[in-house]
Formats: structure tokens, C-alpha cells, sequence
């Protein structure tokens, strides 16, 4: 069989969803270390990932999400399977001119902007190198003009091309670690945890300059990361890695609406929740290994239905069916009642109210407007008979600061109402006598 010396100009079509497949991983297994010492960090791991679209891999430290970015881009050798590029093999024994093509037309985006470039080279020389390899441009006025629109195009000014790395901040610096894969044009980026090393404040802006390359150069991504908070924002199709095994692949939306494995709804409830109070009485839903029981019946990664990938046995896969045919979105999440908490009322089993919300609902979309107020407070004191309905309603939507903002409002009104009438009522009977 004659070896393919170029790539494909497309990929092949999935007959599922008519998608063009760029990527795809079959039964990759990846081992580290020989004989007794042999690590196995990867275990028979397959996806695809469709052109233009952001494929997400999550999991916990040690899992093996960079081993697979690693990979993709053939620093990590296979020890089964293959990776197919536009449905090509490219890992292995390939083809000079072939190797040229994979290596310019996917990139990689690093976790640590420090140590991922070259402290002795200039902004320039690390932008340009991709450019020098591959002679991609027709002389130096060219050269020059590419680098200064990248580097523009990434959020910085063309005279911190003359500066070395260390003059600048971290966020900086992943700024031109983009810059120097972007500016190769690839079609695929494998972005190794690109925003775990940055502020808060500056993760959106580089979340923002990602997905602005995908718009403008349909770009495809396989985004390597441990926030699903953020992850569900940006991704298209996110798959879910537990020690080398992947667990379940799905749709964004769709993983956060029927998390089916234990393992991925731990994760979702561990998601931080933007209100300290109710933080602090969640609960968390702790994923324990021990409950599968895989000694005869083998595991392996089932099509549920609905694009939804999930891994188990016969019996937890028709579990697993038996729940997404339901349709009922599943509740990762579960709070105490926080009016409960914050007064110290009792928390026995008995009397604890839960709060339970989706995934998605309640992490992600919190009330913007549950400001608490005074106003709600004075409005129901002096009020109370439109204070106690207003409590009840902002209660059942959510807004708790607003509800126990009327609640304290209504109760002081009428205690202080009824305070009144009885100092009337006393001075009436004492007219009276």
C-alpha cells in the first residue's frame, strides 16, 4: 500500500451529524516506562473532533488530558491505536513532506507562557521561527508585516517585538505563545490549558481572543482544561477523562443537562458558586470508584442516544439510557437551606430543606439582581401586607438575599403594627374606665 505523502484538502464526513471530521483518536493507548515500571496514562481513548468546532477534554490533575494533547501533536508516542489527521494517520512512521504539512497545520498553545518560550530570543525571532522553518514569506518586508499584524492582532504593539520574555506578565506572554501559532495559519490549535496560569481578570480576554480566531479563520480546537465553568462556554462537544479512561463524551449543553456518569457529575458539583453563603452550605457530590463493579462485566463506551457517549458496563449503561430517555435534566447540585443556616435555625435530617438546581441553571446563571436592599426591608416594614407575598416569590426564584430582605421587613412591620394597636387599645380601655 502506497503511503500518502500530503493531506487531503477535507476530512471525511461523520454520517451521524454530516460534520467534517478533523481529528480523530481510535483505541489510543499511551504508555510510559517498559515491563514492570510500565505506566499506562492513556487507555483505548476515541474521539472525533469536526472542523471549526471546540472540542473540550476535562478532568482532574493526572488524568491524562496533556498526555492526549502531547499526542496530537506526536511528542507522546502510541502504544495502540492511531490519531487521524483529515483522516490520514499521522502518528507513527509517516512521510517527510507529510510530517511538514501535520507540523504547520496544527499548533499547540502551552499551560505555562513562562517556560514555553525562549528566554534568549526576542518577541520577534519566537514569532518569525515558524515562518523561517517553513519560508513562508517572500522576503523580509513581508516578514516584518506578518509579525507586526499578529502581534497587534493578539493585543500588543509592534515595538515589544525587540524585548525578550521576561519583560513582560504572565497574561503577555500567553499572549504571544498565540501569536506564534497563529501565525503559522493552522487549522487545528491543541490549547494545553492556555488560562490556568492567568488572572481572573485576564482569562476572559484571552477566552475572548480564542474564539475570535475561530471566527475569523475557522479554526478548530482541542481545549485542554480542569474548569467546567469555564469549559461550557467555549466548547462545542466536551469530553470527560478519569485516569486515563474517557467516561463520557456529549454536546455542551448536553452534558451539563444529563451529566450521566458519577465521575462527571462530581465534577459539576464541585464548580465554585459566586455566593459565599451558599458555598458554604453546598453539597458536594463525591465520586467514589468502588461502585462499579467490573470483574465479568466489561466496561466500554457506549452511544446512548442523542450524541451522548458515556462509559460502563451492560447493566450501568441501560441505567444510564433508562435516565436520558426520561428527558428530566439531572441535579448535580444540592443546597441546604440557606435562611436556615444564616439564622441558625436547626439542621437535623429531619427539618433540612434542600435546594436543588441543575448544573446549569444555578452555577452559571445566578440572579444578577438578588441585591438585598434596604429598600425591600423599609418597603416591607412599612408594607407588610405586600412584604410577605413579595418574600415567597423572590424565594421560589431564587433571589434569596431580596426574600429574607422582605421577610425580616414584614416581620418587624407587623411586630411593630401590632405594637401600636395594643398601646391604642390600652389608651381606649383607659378612656373607657
Amino acid at each position: 500500500m502506497a503511503k500518502i505523502k500530503h493531506l487531503p484538502e477535507h476530512g471525511p464526513i461523520d454520517e451521524k451529524t454530516g460534520k467534517e471530521i478533523l481529528l480523530s483518536l481510535k483505541n489510543v493507548d499511551i504508555t510510559f516506562g517498559k515491563g514492570d515500571n510500565a505506566v499506562r496514562a492513556v487507555k483505548n481513548a476515541s474521539f472525533d473532533i469536526y472542523k471549526g468546532e471546540t472540542f473540550s477534554l476535562v478532568g482532574e490533575s493526572g488524568s491524562g488530558k496533556t498526555t492526549i494533547g502531547r499526542a496530537v501533536i506526536r511528542v507522546n508516542p502510541l502504544a495502540n491505536g492511531e490519531i487521524q489527521y483529515k483522516g490520514t494517520r499521522i502518528t507513527g512512521k509517516i512521510p517527510h513532506s507529510l510530517d511538514r504539512e501535520v507540523i504547520r497545520n496544527i499548533q499547540m498553545v502551552f499551560q505555562d507562557p513562562a517556560a514555553s518560550l525562549n528566554e534568549r530570543a526576542t518577541v520577534d525571532y519566537i514569532i518569525s521561527e515558524g515562518l523561517y522553518n517553513f519560508h513562508l514569506f517572500k522576503n523580509e518586508a513581508d516578514r516584518v508585516q506578518k509579525v507586526e499584524k499578529m502581534i497587534e492582532e493578539v493585543g500588543l504593539l509592534p515595538e515589544h517585538l525587540t524585548r525578550y520574555p521576561h519583560e513582560f506578565s504572565g497574561g503577555q506572554r500567553q499572549r504571544i505563545g498565540l501569536a506564534r501559532a497563529m501565525i503559522m495559519e493552522p487549522e487545528l490549535v491543541v490549547a494545553d490549558e492556555p488560562i490556568s496560569a492567568l488572572d481572573v481578570s485576564i482569562r476572559a480576554q484571552v477566552l475572548n481572543l480564542l474564539k475570535k480566531f475561530q471566527k475569523e479563520r475557522d479554526i478548530t480546537y482541542l481545549f485542554i482544561a480542569h474548569d467546567l465553568s469555564i469549559v461550557r462556554f467555549i466548547s462545542d462537544h466536551i469530553g470527560v477523562i478519569y485516569k486515563g479512561n474517557i467516561v463520557e463524551i456529549a454536546e455542551a449543553d448536553e452534558l451539563f443537562d444529563y451529566p450521566l456518569h458519577p465521575y462527571t457529575r462530581s465534577l459539576i458539583s464541585a464548580i465554585p458558586i459566586p455566593d459565599p453563603k451558599l458555598e458554604k452550605n453546598k453539597v458536594l457530590f463525591t465520586y467514589d470508584p468502588s461502585v462499579h463493579d467490573y470483574s465479568d462485566d466489561k466496561p466500554e463506551m457506549v452511544d446512548i442516544g442523542h450524541g451522548h457517549f458515556v462509559y460502563g458496563n451492560k447493566k450501568e449503561i441501560e441505567e444510564y439510557r433508562a435516565i436520558r430517555e426520561k428527558g428530566v435534566p439531572l441535579k448535580s447540585i444540592t443546597i441546604k437551606d440557606p435562611d436556615a443556616a444564616v439564622n441558625g435555625d436547626d439542621q437535623t435530617e429531619g427539618n433540612k430543606e434542600p435546594f436543588d438546581f441543575t448544573s446549569g441553571e444555578f452555577t452559571l446563571q445566578t440572579p444578577v439582581h438578588d441585591t438585598g436592599r434596604i429598600w425591600y426591608k423599609i418597603l416591607s416594614f412599612f408594607l407588610p401586607i405586600l412584604g410577605i407575598p413579595a418574600w415567597l416569590i423572590f424565594k421560589h426564584f431564587k433571589h434569596f438575599r431580596n426574600a429574607k430582605a422582605c421577610r425580616n421587613g414584614s416581620i418587624a412591620g407587623l411586630i411593630t403594627l401590632g405594637a401600636i394597636l395594643a398601646f391604642f387599645g390600652i389608651l381606649l380601655l383607659a378612656a373607657g374606665l
